[in-house]
């Protein structure tokens, strides 16, 4: 199936992380053949499942403009566009709170290229947040197996010093510093609600000071 964005180029997938084992299950995601995607999608399944939150991954609208039917019960998608940019790639509600965040991945040891991120993804997050959301970043370094999360408004100030001549990478450490460091564990494999109830106390104890 050929599939294009919305300019019309050609929408070329990731090839798969996924590999299958026959060894017991590890704490590493890695370990365990899994994607960052994959990691969060069943986490967001193991909250969901305990009535903890409902956080899912959001669905990328397709329009499909050929299809073929090589048997009368079966359609085969041959081309397809993505209708719009897409966003971020989870939301939901989690303690009476909306929750906006996106995962990324890096290579770089030493730091995060900004350049993972589009323009109209922190835009969004941005709206969201100042309607009183809790948007973040999932931030993983692969070479290290390290997973963090950085909250909105650290990702956005990174994110504004590229225009005014700062640099365009986040550095890891200073990412270790604000953000929030999530052990890979066995259920949830990501246990990232811990650092979004941080989050919400540190916004309960900024309201209680006025």
């Amino acid at each position: 199936m050929t599939i294009h964005y919305p300019n019309g180029h050609q929408y070329h997938p990731r090839p798969s992380r996924l590999r299958h084992t026959n060894q017991l299950d590890s704490i590493s995601h890695a370990d365990r053949g899994m994607s960052l995607e994959q990691a969060v999608n069943e986490s967001n399944q193991y909250y969901r499942a305990r009535n903890k939150a409902v956080i899912h991954k959001k669905p990328t609208p397709i329009q499909i403009v050929d299809v073929s039917y090589p048997k009368r019960s079966a359609a085969v998608i041959r081309e397809a566009y993505f209708q719009a940019a897409s966003t971020t790639d989870y939301n939901g509600i989690y303690r009476g709170h909306y929750i906006d965040f996106d995962a990324k991945e890096t290579t770089n040891k030493t730091s995060f290229p900004l350049a993972n991120f589009h323009a109209h993804q922190i835009q969004h997050l941005r709206d969201c947040f100042q309607l009183g959301g809790i948007c973040f970043a999932l931030i993983s370094f692969k070479p290290s197996n390290e997973l963090f999360l950085l909250n909105g408004p650290d990702l956005f100030s990174a994110w504004d010093l590229q225009s005014q001549g700062g640099r365009k990478s986040i550095p890891k450490k200073q990412i270790t510093q604000k953000g929030y460091a999530l052990p890979y564990r066995f259920n949830p494999v990501i246990p990232y609600l811990d650092a979004v109830d941080k989050i919400i106390a540190t916004h309960k104890g900024e309201k209680n000071e006025f």
